[in-house]
């Protein structure tokens, strides 16, 4: 009897431990995610695709963020700048809508789209990952690290990581790990951009808990909110009351067709006086944000009372099918600020508007472009009149540096979302839904090869990076005159970012751009050859084709003679026009130096964008 309760005691244990051993492989993951937002869906898709065992942890049962879950489905910018997996997903929705003039519904964007399909579209995404796994409905209730990261969910199981990416609406993951952060507006002497204010403050820009609109085609008036007044928006459009306003005021009819979405839906998200809401929200508990948010509904609920009755769009509502919640609202508000991390590398407005001319070149380690003005709400705060006036403040296009998603203090943590480690002022551009669809993107690449090279985030090489993301057709500089699709778009791409050509950027209106001018003829003083003195002898005289491929051919030490078979390889190279005597030009100088010498792998880049050697990164 003795014997047989032993033998059933060892099974009994065996069993133990294999139930235990298959939990530790459940809870057990490469990389975790927490936030399945606009960059947290993205970061974990391509960390997954990659190869990396992920999990992504989301609070609804909705993916993609402000994009979706917040109802602000208008993407603002990049639309001539689709890169990576923002054209991917513009691309889904082509083809769900027939046609890419079929997103062109409101004025606000050129790619407009209901909530509901985006999220339709990024779940159909991430259900063909086979290494991704999704916990829906999970609140993060605890984070610490010991030799991984371990994440605690709210009345749930703990995960743990290898690498951990804070995709978090207001960058909840930060203050859990004790690391330094900054809320609300810089002095301006903290990074010399002399349109911030003289002192720093925690004012934070306004959100909107925004609405989408269904045409009923009836009457559809709700009944009066609760402290209603219609002076509240009657400066919301040209209503003929509006004495002292300093800001443009549209029709009625251009503020509803505005967040025109298809299928006659309308993205009530009005910024002049509508239904943006202040509410620093950002330290407060899960509680008392809740409470802030439903004052964002009454707001709005207010608001649409007014457009039903005062402007006389009594047959549009709230359109219930779109998220199907109690109230029709969508699952979360729309913050357009958060925590900003103390990174690497911060980007300031000054590293926008001139990037050339800064003391750290961090051009060089871009990851992201964006291409829409410093944007900040502030007209729903009380003392308004008296902030720094910030909005759509011109700049030129810019890249995101790497250096900005990896806070100091911490080994394999990194930021996304809106708390990357950016300027105040900077913040109201790179917030936007597509600059951080591709800080998502990056971050999940970056993510994985630290896995992949069993490295630390911070020695992993930027330009193994920067090559992932240029694969997958993204942009680490903002080349709007060169698309994805160029044959040579990679070589003026990757010669960019070592600085030896130089790029304009100018602001035209609304519209940021920065030219490449591949087609123009080079020019010796557009030739920066600092810090390659050991690689190339002195430029010739003139720049023309012959003497530029045998410049080229003493810095690789061979002598080729120029003959049929090098006029097939400069056609092997998409280039054109071979002629000898003809001055070169910039676009066909960069294919021919990246590809007869290949700077940009020849020597890596640190957070600060100055060249170190590969041998020593």
């Amino acid at each position: 009897m003795i014997k047989n309760l032993k033998i059933r005691l060892i099974h009994f244990l065996a069993f133990i431990m294999m139930l235990l051993n298959l939990s530790c492989s459940n809870s057990s993951y490469d990389i975790v995610i927490v936030g399945g937002g606009t960059s947290g869906v993205v970061s974990a898709i391509q960390s997954s695709r990659m190869g990396s065992k992920t999990l992504l942890i989301e609070e609804s049962n909705w993916l993609g963020g402000m994009l979706t879950s917040a109802g602000v489905s208008a993407m603002d910018g990049n639309y001539k700048l689709p890169s990576g997996f923002l054209k991917e997903f513009r691309d889904s929705l082509v083809s769900h809508y027939g046609h890419l003039d079929s997103l062109k519904t409101g004025w606000v964007s050129n790619t407009m789209f209901e909530p509901s399909i985006g999220n339709q579209i990024l779940k159909d995404i991430v259900n063909s990952q086979k290494n991704l796994t999704i916990k829906y409905n999970s609140v993060v209730d605890k984070v610490y690290k010991n030799e991984k990261f371990v994440v605690k969910i709210k009345g749930g199981n703990s995960y743990e990581s290898r690498v951990l990416i804070d995709a978090t609406e207001l960058g909840d993951i930060i203050p859990m790990l004790n690391l330094p952060y900054s809320i609300g507006m810089d002095s301006n002497k903290k990074f010399k951009e002399d349109i911030a204010p003289s002192r720093a403050n925690n004012i934070i820009q306004d959100l909107t808990y925004v609405m989408i609109l269904k045409d009923y085609q009836k009457d559809m008036t709700i009944d009066k909110p609760k402290n209603y007044d219609r002076n509240e928006f009657i400066c919301s459009f040209d209503s003929g009351e509006c004495a002292q306003t300093d800001k443009k005021l549209w029709s009625k009819d251009k503020l509803i067709s505005y967040g025109k979405l298809p299928n006659n839906k309308y993205m009530i998200n009005w910024p002049i006086n509508g239904n943006d809401y202040y509410t620093n929200s950002i330290e407060m508990s899960i509680k008392d944000r809740l409470l802030n948010y439903e004052k964002a509904k009454q707001k709005s609920l207010r608001f649409l009372y007014f457009i039903q009755t005062e402007m006389n769009y009594n047959n549009l509502s709230i359109d219930y099918d779109e998220y199907q919640t109690k109230d029709g609202f969508p699952l979360i508000p729309y913050h357009r600020e958060s925590r900003r991390s103390d990174g690497m590398v911060t980007l300031t407005l000054n590293d926008i508007k001139s990037p050339y001319s800064n003391n750290n070149p961090i051009y060089r380690t871009g990851i992201a472009v964006g291409d829409y003005p410093v944007d900040h709400h502030h007209g729903a705060y009380e003392n308004y009149i008296n902030l720094p006036k910030l909005d759509f403040y011109p700049v030129p296009s810019y890249s995101v540096p790497i250096g900005s998603l990896i806070p100091k203090g911490i080994d394999n943590f990194i930021i996304a979302e809106k708390s990357i480690s950016v300027s105040n002022l900077v913040n109201g551009t790179t917030r936007l839904q597509p600059v951080v669809m591709q800080i998502g993107q990056a971050a999940g690449i970056l993510a994985h090869l630290s896995i992949k090279n069993n490295q630390s985030i911070k020695y992993v090489n930027i330009r193994e990076v920067q090559s992932e993301i240029l694969k997958n057709k993204g942009y680490i500089l903002p080349y709007a005159d060169v698309k994805s699709d160029h044959p040579n778009f990679i070589s003026y791409q990757k010669i960019g970012a070592c600085g030896i050509l130089r790029s304009e950027g100018i602001n035209i209106g609304w519209e940021n751009k920065t030219f490449f001018y591949p087609n123009k003829n080079l020019k010796h003083d557009q030739i920066f050859l600092d810090n390659w003195e050991d690689l190339f002898e002195t430029l010739p005289k003139k720049l023309s084709v012959i003497n530029i491929i045998e410049w080229l051919n003493k810095a690789r030490g061979v002598n080729i003679k120029i003959d049929n078979d090098f006029k097939d390889y400069w056609a092997s190279l998409s280039l054109n026009d071979f002629r000898e005597d003809r001055i070169i030009k910039r676009g066909e100088f960069a294919v021919l130096l990246d590809n007869m010498i290949n700077p940009f792998l020849n020597l890596n880049v640190d957070f600060l964008g100055n060249f170190i050697s590969n041998n020593n990164d």
